[in-house]
């Protein structure tokens, strides 16, 4: 699942956003990003990644597919 914010303003909701996807869906894997957003802030916020763009993120699958068993 991706979060992107495109101003700090619609960052407050971001958190609780994370909570409510891993709520409902345990497991789901949680990539964050956009303009305002940094790797410090995903993680205070219990994301499982940040990416700064798009190609960020799927560059982040990328790898963890590699990863993969």
């Amino acid at each position: 699942m991706g979060l992107s914010a495109l101003l700090t303003t619609t960052m407050t909701q971001m958190e609780a956003a994370v909570r409510a996807i891993r709520e409902a869906a345990p497991g789901t894997g949680i990539i964050i990003g956009g303009a305002p957003v940094t790797a410090a802030f995903a993680e205070s916020i219990g994301a499982d990644a940040y990416a700064p763009d798009p190609q960020g993120a799927v560059d982040f699958l990328h790898r963890r597919l590699a990863e993969a068993p």
